[in-house]
């Protein structure tokens, strides 16, 4: 192992150049990563959005069942009340 004059204007030049080539390979990992996680994240919003729309729908649905089921209980006791009036 030899050791470098810290003063040698190509032994500096060389480092720097090695560490900018390993800088750009870091920064190219994570901006590969942070494209991967904004991927990820509108799939993660086009998948809540479908639920939302779903979930809407179904309880746009669901609202005529409690009325009629409301409105069958109603009738009934009229009629069960017309019954036992008219004996």
């Amino acid at each position: 192992m030899t050791e470098t004059d810290p003063n040698d204007p190509v032994g500096v030049a060389l480092e720097l150049e090695r560490l900018r080539g390993t800088l750009e390979a870091g920064f190219a990992r994570v901006d590969g990563s942070l494209a991967l996680l904004v991927q990820r994240s509108d799939q993660t919003d086009r998948q809540l959005a479908d639920h939302e729309a779903r979930l809407d729908s179904l309880e746009r649905a669901r609202w005529p069942l409690a009325s009629i089921g409301a409105l069958t209980a109603c009738v009934g006791a009229a009629v069960a009340l017309w019954e036992l009036s008219s004996r």
